[in-house]
């Protein structure tokens, strides 16, 4: 006869490492994808594509971009993860800006950027997942669509993507889209392997 474990659950000095981890590389993860003139999926991308278009930092556009996007993750997850969210969100920032200050690359090729980049996101992502927290974004919006209509959330993320990345071959370069296309397939490939549902919730 198999024992049921009883459920983990995270204490505060848990959850606020694993969102200040979170944060942090997925501060790291833009910055070395920023540096190499490449963006990612999902809002996080956008914002590399306006900062890079702009010049302005990339921390206070995503912070702006995902203003919009908190009343979705209010209403599908709660206050609490709210709180969490909009925590690693402006760890998030403040870690982006503080980040050109510490540190330079004299060399960073752009395949190095695009794989590292979506490794590091990827471990982020799943620190924040693991500790119900996220950067905001498309994801809440996805969710709700699927709850009010019969599109599924993961079509609405990847026509998001779509759009995003078509924009992205007219603007950039096409060897940084392409180069840009892998990092976020790196990425998704981690989310894919390593979150699993059955026992973090999100």
């Amino acid at each position: 006869m198999t024992r049921t474990q009883p459920p983990h659950t995270h204490t505060r000095a848990d959850d606020a490492q694993g969102i200040a981890f979170g944060a942090a590389m997925a501060a790291f993860s833009a910055f070395l994808l920023g540096s190499a003139g490449l963006i990612t999926g999902q809002l996080a991308g956008l914002a590399l594509l306006l900062s890079q278009a702009t010049g302005y930092s990339f921390g206070p556009v995503y912070l702006v971009l995902s203003l919009p996007f908190y009343g979705f993750g209010y209403r599908r997850l709660g206050a609490g993860f709210l709180r969490r969210t909009i925590a690693a969100v402006l760890l998030m920032v403040a870690t982006s800006l503080a980040l050109p200050r510490l540190m330079s690359f004299d060399l960073l090729h752009p395949a190095a950027a695009a794989v590292l980049g979506g490794l590091v996101s990827g471990a982020g992502l799943l620190a924040l997942f693991r500790h119900r927290a996220s950067l905001g974004g498309i994801g809440a919006v996805a969710l709700d669509v699927q709850d009010r209509t019969a599109i599924k959330a993961g079509w609405v993320q990847m026509g998001f993507d779509a759009a995003l990345f078509a924009f992205a071959f007219l603007v950039l370069p096409w060897d940084r889209a392409l180069w840009s296309a892998l990092g976020a397939a790196v990425l998704n490939l981690v989310i894919a392997i390593n979150h699993r549902r059955d026992r973090y919730i999100v």
